[in-house]
This record gives C-alpha cells, structure tokens and sequence, in this order.
C-alpha cells in the first residue's frame, strides 16, 4: 500500500476523527479543571488599610481571605500613627484572587536617629548645607567673639551641647553657636 493510497482511505480518516475527538474533549476537560482550581471570576476586593494598626489590618485580611506580608517600616511619616500601615501593595480598591498577599510597609515609632556630622571650624554656609542634606533644620544662630567670622563654633540641641557622633533624630533643630569676627 502506498502512501497516497492511505492518506485517501478510510481507515486514516477514522484515525484522524478519533484523534481530533479526543483533542477536543481533552482540552474541554483540561479547561473544566482549570476553571474549578483556579476559581476563575472569583475575585475579593483589598480594602483600605491606610493608617489602621497591624492588629486591625491583621483581621480585616483575614476576612477577606488575604494574606499580610510586611515589607519594611519607611522612613517615619507624622501623619499616621506609630506602627500602622502607610502604603500597601496591591491598592486599596483592586481585585484579586484569595489568598493572594497583601505587601504592607509601616510607619515606625519616630525619626531614625542620624549620626551628627564634624561642622566645627566649618564655615556656617557649609555647615547649614551640610545639616539641611541630613534633613536637620537649623534653630538659633547665637554669636560670640571669636576671630573667625560665621565659623561654627559649637553647636546645640534643646539647650546640650552635641558633638560629632551624637545621634539625633530626623528633622531635629540644632542650634549653632559662630565666631562673630572680633578678638576675643
């Protein structure tokens, strides 16, 4: 028998129904399981958890049949209370799956602490630079005679003397203490 003669006659056309058929029906069946264990169409809405406490966020996913997963505490935001949550992947308002994780980063407790920086015998120019890229903020500006005009001279925070290596909170005001350019 040739090869021609086979690929006309009905023993392959048979062949070639039945594997089609069985294709067909085991796609069908493929995409019937897959339907069931993935839950296709079924979504949960994440809800809000700006500014709630891990406790409160903890429940709320576990109604909403989602997992927490926290990420890192961020640089300390003011505007929400110690230890809640300022942002959350995916956003509030989107559908997911069940199950699926939450990606949550929270506030810490305050200010992370920054080491303060050698500004004596500094001009105040590099010095108010200097303590504006650490995020400090320059309080008062007192001046006492010293031969170096705006030369820092000392430097304070809340009434103590600080010195290079103190650690001091974030936004912290420091007041500096200059040579005003007379002999002493």
């Amino acid at each position: 028998m040739s090869i021609l003669k086979f690929l006309t006659s009905k023993v392959f056309f048979k062949q070639l129904a039945l594997a089609v058929v069985a294709v067909v029906v085991f796609c069908f069946l493929l995409l019937k399981w897959l339907d069931a264990t993935t839950n296709n169409g079924e979504f949960v809405t994440v809800p809000d958890l700006k500014g709630k406490s891990l406790e409160t966020v903890q429940i709320e996913l576990e109604d909403n049949d989602l997992v927490m997963q926290v990420q890192d505490s961020s640089n300390y935001n003011p505007n929400y209370p110690k230890f809640s949550v300022i942002e959350q992947e995916p956003i509030a308002g989107t559908k997911v799956k069940e199950n699926r994780k939450i990606y949550l980063t929270l506030n810490p407790s305050g200010y992370r602490k920054i080491l303060v920086p050698n500004l004596e015998d500094k001009t105040f120019r590099l010095a108010k630079s200097t303590l504006e890229a650490l995020e400090f903020k320059i309080g008062k500006i007192s001046y006492i005679d010293n031969i170096g005009k705006d030369i820092v001279l000392g430097m304070k925070h809340k009434g103590n003397t600080i010195k290079e290596g103190d650690q001091l909170p974030k936004t912290s005001v420091i007041d500096l203490i200059l040579g005003n350019g007379n002999r002493p």
